[in-house]
């Protein structure tokens, strides 16, 4: 797709990830609304929403009003998520809030979003996590939630391939976004150590846009990121 003059509606543009791919979109000529957990106002004179991940009705909202806003949309990038690790993570509450903003705050967005990407034959862009990939002990409600997801997506692509609309699936390894240090339970194991740096994965997520792939995935034994 091309990214200059893409209305381009963010999710997660308050944080360390989605602000820097709300940035790269910017300098790649991208028309902004931006959404995130507080008020992301101030950074470029874009529309600017909040919402929270807990709140479905409102995920789904925000949507529809960044779409009035910009006259309609032709890329939706969602970069929300938490995390939880070890015991304290495999219990009913604390998987309940886990699947609720990494997996159903993200479809409910995409939900919503499919009406606008069919009128323009846009993208849907989420990142869910390696761990779809590779289900890890000590984060099994983590791993759970992001493999969720990323069937979503898949399924979802399969059935708006014919209507034109383009869905990719970013699948990073660990990042130091210090989204493991506000884990919703637990801390980070030891022996995990980030696999990339936030700029290359975003060069490699606006690559994936610019190419319409499907999937950004990572290998662990090589270090190398791959376009699918």
């Amino acid at each position: 797709m091309e990214l200059s003059g893409a209305r381009t509606l963010v999710v997660g543009a308050t944080g360390v990830l989605g602000g820097a791919l709300t940035e790269a979109l910017r300098d790649q000529g991208a028309t902004l609304a931006l959404a995130g957990r507080t008020d992301p106002s101030g950074t470029g004179g874009e529309p600017t929403f909040t919402v929270d991940a807990l709140d479905l009705e409102r995920c789904a909202a925000v949507v529809d009003e960044a779409a009035d806003a910009l006259g309609g949309l032709d890329l939706v990038l969602v970069a929300i998520g938490v995390a939880g690790f070890g015991e304290e993570s495999e219990n009913d509450v604390v998987t309940e809030h886990l699947l609720t903003v990494n997996t159903q705050a993200p479809m409910a967005i995409g939900r919503a979003a499919l009406a606008h990407l069919t009128d323009s034959g846009g993208t849907l862009a989420m990142i869910s996590a390696i761990l779809a990939d590779v289900p890890t002990p000590g984060m099994a409600a983590y791993s759970a939630s992001k493999a969720a997801l990323s069937a979503w997506l898949t399924a979802t692509r399969g059935g708006v391939r014919k209507q034109g609309v383009r869905v990719l699936d970013v699948r990073p390894p660990h990042i130091e976004t210090g989204l493991a240090d506000r884990a919703v339970a637990g801390t980070v194991p030891s022996g995990i150590r980030a696999g990339s740096d936030v700029a290359t994965l975003v060069g490699q997520v606006l690559e994936a846009l610019r190419s319409d792939r499907r999937t950004v995935t990572f290998d662990l034994r090589s270090g190398e990121y791959a376009l699918g």
